[in-house]
């Protein structure tokens, strides 16, 4: 392994990178979408002769990028040998800034969590959330050993935009997340480290994390709901996460519903801050909901009608973006135990069943797989994506091997 690999070049601002060619990409991403492949399977899926896979896979082995697996003899010839991404090839960092809580990942090159922090408050600010990050980042370089603190890409942050117009909802003094307006989140950054900074959507990064590590490989075209504080959702089309003109395609918070109050958006009516609410009224602490590993055993009396209103709300919206496109399937998760994901799960399969669906068909109900680490997995994923995946899986092959 090449520890001192530099993956870093000088770009404008702290969003350096090293650019990969085409088919470099391209052979990695079909190894992280596939798994572990022989040469001659990776050549014939990319379309490239088996003698320029094998010159690629080799400068790839050499950076430590990707190594061997254990020959696997067949029925004839000679054992064929899987070529599989290195796990310590690259490591990368996630933050997920929300509204009540901020989770930091350390994630190896195969999407593996290899240290965690987290932390709550009432509302967040930056000089806390970004101490955080600070502090978080040093111990985790010194916890990667040898060279390896060499081979972070960069740090990936989700946060929800607009941060600054939700303190009234989330209990903050009046003007205090003003604080987030005019911040230029990689210029805080470079206070304290050169890692190139990557920003997206907290739900978009989410549902990023369940398309390349989740059940999302198993499908084509699907909408994504993720229930944090508030919900948001993504969306992927081809077998690519859609961002958006402007970051923020699958804005599925924003979609009217009908409720008991009549018309309002979804964010209002199907989000883990409405069963915060009825749990403080109740004399519970909100702190339970956001504790880890998470426990909602405690309040079923304000938990069941949540997941009864909330499953009805989420099968309305999923009529609604299967009538604009057409999605074979629906995935949700959140920031819930599993428990509650099936639950909802399935209770949004029913309400869907017995809703008008005439001009579209019906999509599958699925729970998604990855949980409440999504958001900071998915931030995480992005600087590995910038500098080594391709974009897009369409150029990955269809075959039944994924």
């Amino acid at each position: 392994m090449v520890d001192d690999l530099d993956i870093r070049m000088p770009a404008e601002g702290a969003n350096q990178h090293r650019l990969r060619n085409h088919n470099e990409r391209l052979l990695m991403s079909m190894i992280q979408r596939h798994g572990a492949l022989p040469g001659s399977d990776i050549a014939r899926l990319a379309g490239l002769s088996p003698q320029t896979v094998s010159v690629i896979l080799r400068k790839l082995e050499q950076e430590g990028l990707v190594s061997k697996g254990a020959p696997q003899r067949g029925k004839v010839g000679k054992p064929s040998v899987p070529i599989g991404l290195a796990p310590d090839g690259l490591h990368s960092v996630g933050l997920k800034i929300g509204r009540r809580t901020a989770d930091l990942l350390l994630v190896n090159f195969v999407g593996e969590v290899i240290a965690q922090r987290y932390m709550t408050y009432g509302y967040p600010m930056p000089d806390a959330v970004f101490g955080f990050l600070e502090e978080g980042l040093a111990a985790f370089q010194q916890q990667l050993p040898g060279g390896q603190a060499n081979r972070i890409a960069g740090i990936g942050i989700a946060t929800p935009f607009e941060l600054w117009n939700w303190d009234q909802v989330v209990g903050a003094p009046p003007g205090a997340m003003m604080a987030w307006q005019d911040l230029h989140y990689p210029d805080l950054v470079t206070k304290f480290t050169d890692l190139p900074v990557f920003v997206q959507n907290d739900a978009t990064a989410a549902c990023r994390a369940e398309h390349v590590f989740g059940l999302g490989k198993s499908y084509r075209n699907y909408a994504y709901f993720f229930l944090g504080s508030f919900i948001g959702g993504g969306v992927v089309l081809n077998d690519s996460v859609v961002e958006g003109m402007h970051g923020n395609a699958g804005a599925f918070g924003s979609l009217p519903v009908i409720s008991t109050n009549g018309v309002q958006q979804l964010i209002d009516t199907a989000s883990i801050h409405l069963l915060e609410t009825a749990v403080c009224a109740a004399g519970h602490d909100r702190e339970t909901l956001w504790r880890k590993p998470p426990d909602w055993s405690h309040f079923p009396a304000q938990l069941d009608p949540w997941i009864d209103a909330v499953s009805l709300q989420l099968a309305q919206a999923a009529v609604t973006v299967c009538a604009v496109l057409d999605f074979e399937a629906i995935l949700i998760d959140g920031a819930f135990p599993a428990d509650v994901k099936h639950r909802l799960v399935e209770q949004v399969a029913r309400h869907l069943a017995t809703l008008d669906t005439r001009g579209i068909i019906r999509p599958n109900v699925v729970g998604g797989t990855v949980g409440a680490n999504a958001r900071a997995l998915g931030a995480a994923s992005t600087p590995v994506f910038a500098q080594c995946f391709l974009d897009t899986n369409t150029a990955l092959g269809q075959s039944g091997m994924g």
